[in-house]
């Protein structure tokens, strides 16, 4: 996954865990849109807040729309009740924190032949 808020607006992210399943799998490749606007129902690639470890890696999550208790965050969650973190862990999420919303999942042979390279 990307770190940060990239420069060019679509780029391609790959995941990792097993949060997303069964939607998603690792290894699946992601063409996502960065920095456009989310609605509820859509994948998004966010940046979770700090976990007593440490930071968490950038994720792949489903957002539900606005966080219940504050309309001003955003609500994600996880396909995989499980495995992963979501807002029932970490909260609502603040804008910045939505990097971008994922477009597609690219076929597995380009995903592989982007692995490759």
């Amino acid at each position: 996954m990307p770190l940060g808020r990239p420069l060019l607006p679509w780029g391609l992210a790959r995941v990792h865990g097993r949060s997303m399943e069964p939607t998603l799998y690792a290894g699946d490749l992601l063409l996502v849109r960065w920095g456009a606007r989310p609605r509820p129902g859509r994948l998004v690639v966010v940046v979770l807040p700090e976990g007593p470890d440490g930071p968490r890696p950038t994720a792949v999550k489903r957002l539900v729309g606005s966080d219940p208790g504050d309309p001003t965050r955003w609500w994600v969650e996880r396909d995989n009740p499980r495995e992963g973190t979501d807002s029932w862990v970490v909260g609502g999420l603040p804008d910045a924190a939505v990097l971008g919303v994922v477009v597609t999942r690219l076929p597995r042979t380009l995903a592989r032949a982007a692995l490759r390279r």
